[in-house]
């Protein structure tokens, strides 16, 4: 199939099979053959659902020729990380070794209402074992080996939905789902050229989904667009009495019309120190950009210990989630040597320091809104380098010069983001430029990025992988 088709959005590969220039097998079969294919060049793929994506796919074809169009994700398959439990016998690994053949026999929520939205479920995609909750320093941390960056063999995609990043910008799949806990959604889509969106706290089901921290936990889709982003949360977001941590606030992506009046965008103050040369430069150039469609003022958080209270509420929650397993000593069957005694280190969180870090949330959750009230997204580079080279640590130089306050407020007190593509490095790297909402309100977010990829072509350029 064309590239023109392999690397199409959402609403192209729906409008090709509404008219019927294409089938929902055609597409399948493209994409299933893609994942068999290429998906070992890139470690992202743990398992490819051949039978169930036909089976579905097959079943999409006969409902749209009879007029029953269930909307944008009808028949267009996609790819879930492999933390998603799925029925029929297909592996849940977690990304880990000792779960290699772990299976469940229902599905995720979110893996129900993308089948009831019409998607063609075509893989479970690879991630760092057991979402990096284990600690570990390097890409050398999967069941399936190191994620593999589609525009660099040698550079790693991200942690932890790795194989989602890879997979959407080797067109492997039109859309996946990941998760994020601090940076597991935004990184990959940085590295990676791609769109990604973390959703408010409680936007999205998690049951079915392993479980890392239980009050940072986010699920959410990695595409091309911001736009695709915004139908696929469409589709997975809701309440559900599975998860009792879900609103029942709805969503309904308001994504057909640009914006009538100019957005208002904050900075902090001092946002790129410590960043890449690369990612600085395109980070100015896009705020430029952005000066046409909104005004831009530097603004500043009050000084918390914003990474710290975040870091131990994930600490103390990994380690009471995964406490049968390392008492079971099974952490000694994980990949990464830094994953076998990390675990270990997490179980001595106090539990004063514990409730004290939620007690703090509380006051950082009230502070960014207060800060935030007058914005419709603080904006800042989605990571602070581009991707690391696969034999190096990412917790290396640039880690440690550059705070990730963005990612500590917006993991800790549950707010929105999305990433979307800002440019390259010279080495023809990807970097990625993200917007941060008020809690529920992704329509903002995802309005800003839209308006600022219909200004830049950087998500229409694509890294060079065979598309026979």
């Amino acid at each position: 199939m064309a590239p023109e088709v392999i690397f199409a959005s959402i609403r192209e590969l729906s409008g090709l099979l509404q008219s019927g220039k294409v089938s929902s097998v055609e597409l399948t079969e493209t994409f299933l053959g893609r994942l068999e294919r290429l998906g070992p060049t890139y470690n992202a793929v743990v398992t490819v659902t051949r039978e169930r994506a036909l089976e579905q796919a097959r079943r999409a074809d006969s409902e749209i020729g009879a007029g029953r169009y269930k909307g944008p994700l009808h028949g267009i398959p996609y790819g879930a990380k492999d933390l998603l439990a799925t029925s029929g016998g297909i592996p849940t690994t977690w990304g880990a070794e000792p779960f290699r053949h772990q299976t469940f026999d229902y599905d995720a929520t979110v893996v129900r209402r993308l089948e009831e939205a019409g998607a063609v479920l075509a893989a479970k995609l690879a991630m760092v074992e057991l979402a990096g909750g284990m600690g570990y320093r390097q890409p050398n941390a999967s069941l399936t080996g190191p994620g593999i960056n589609p525009w660099d063999r040698h550079r790693w995609s991200g942690g932890s939905s790795s194989g989602a990043g890879s997979a959407v910008s080797a067109g492997l799949v039109p859309f996946a789902i990941g998760s994020e806990t601090w940076g597991s959604i935004l990184s990959p889509a940085g590295n990676c050229g791609v769109a990604g969106l973390r959703p408010t706290y409680g936007r999205v089901s998690r049951y079915g989904a392993m479980a890392l921290c239980w009050t940072l936990d986010k699920l959410g889709p990695l595409g091309l667009t911001a736009d695709d982003c915004g139908l696929v949360l469409e589709a997975i977001a809701g309440q559900d009495d599975n998860d009792p941590t879900t609103s029942d606030r709805p969503f309904r992506y308001d994504g057909t019309h640009p914006s009538s009046r100019k957005f208002k965008l904050g900075v902090l103050k001092d946002v790129t120190a410590g960043v890449e040369d690369a990612v600085r430069a395109n980070f100015e150039r896009g705020l430029g950009q952005l000066a046409d469609i909104a005004t831009v003022e530097e603004i500043e958080l009050p000084d918390l210990p914003y990474e710290a209270i975040t870091r131990t509420i994930l600490m103390a929650e990994s380690a009471s989630a995964f406490d049968e397993f390392i008492e079971s000593g099974r952490a000694a069957e994980l990949t990464a040597p830094e994953d076998r005694f990390g675990p270990y280190a997490r179980t001595a969180v106090l539990a004063k320091d514990y409730l004290k870090a939620l007690r703090l949330r509380g006051v950082v959750a009230k502070t960014a809104d207060g800060v935030m009230s007058g914005f419709d997204a603080l904006v800042a580079p989605t990571r602070a380098g581009v991707a690391s080279p696969l034999d190096q640590e990412f917790r290396g130089a640039v880690r440690g010069t550059a705070r990730d306050v963005m990612g500590a407020v917006g993991n800790g007190a549950g707010l929105p983001a999305i990433s979307v593509p800002s440019g390259f490095s010279d080495e023809g790297l990807p970097t990625g430029i993200q917007f941060m909402g008020r809690a529920y309100d992704e329509n903002a977010i995802l309005a800003v990025a839209r308006e600022y990829q219909a200004m830049t072509d950087w998500h229409t350029r694509h890294p060079e992988v065979a598309t026979a």
